[in-house]
């Protein structure tokens, strides 16, 4: 276990990238239950990694989700529902993760739909280079539809209790405390738990950021 200033993480985790020796682009999960922290640790490492000169294709699982009218086949609250119908496993594989991978063409899409809209999106096909850097955060990341394509693996752990008083914080413009409280205590967190116990992501994790306190974080790497 490894403490440290906000800084000293992201030079960790930086180094982590340099030294992952691929002939394709780097492809980087920063996996972790809703409202860990994950957005904004990835959002931080692709700019210390593009300060470093490396190309950065940043992507989110939020864009590769399903259109709405076929995510809630369960209801809207359900925990199953939430790790079985949400995302489009095969789109993020076809347009983004293999195409960067070996023996991909590194010609990408970053994304197939906007929530904001709730539609679906056909970006401009574009081309990485060969020593790019992929960082792409999202939930259930170190899912067997998923683990093969990545060439790091971060995972983001916070106390599932922290996550509820973070996204009533965040989401308090967009929904009331109690409907943020339901859709964590009915959907994501069981969700979550369901996910950890079937997948043990944090075994599955290169590096694991114990992110309760995010300026003074613990991080702890581990062999695979």
């Amino acid at each position: 276990m490894n403490q440290g200033t906000r800084d000293e993480l992201l030079g960790r985790l930086a180094e982590a990238v340099g030294s992952v020796t691929v002939a394709h682009p780097t492809r980087v999960a920063v996996d972790g239950p809703p409202a860990a922290g994950k957005t904004t640790l990835a959002d931080e490492l692709a700019v210390v990694l593009r300060e470093q000169g490396r190309d950065v294709i940043r992507a989110t699982i939020d864009d590769f989700l399903f259109p709405r009218a076929q995510r809630y086949p369960r209801g809207e609250y359900s925990a199953e529902g939430c790790y079985h119908d949400t995302h489009d496993y095969d789109a993020l594989n076809r347009v983004l993760l293999d195409p960067l991978g070996t023996g991909g063409d590194r010609r990408f899409r970053h994304a197939v739909y906007d929530r904001t809209a709730d539609a679906v999106l056909s970006p401009p096909v574009m081309s990485a280079p060969a020593d790019a850097v992929l960082v792409f955060d999202g939930v259930f990341l170190m899912r067997p539809e998923l683990i093969d394509r990545w060439d790091l693996r971060i995972f983001v752990s916070t106390a599932l209790e922290k996550t509820v008083d973070r996204a009533v914080i965040r989401e308090r413009r967009m929904s009331s405390r109690a409907d943020v409280e339901r859709r964590w205590r009915e959907r994501y967190i069981p969700s979550q738990q369901f996910y950890f116990a079937t997948v043990r992501p944090t075994h599955l994790a290169n590096i694991v950021v114990h992110n309760d306190e995010p300026q003074l974080p613990i991080w702890d790497t581990q062999p695979h």
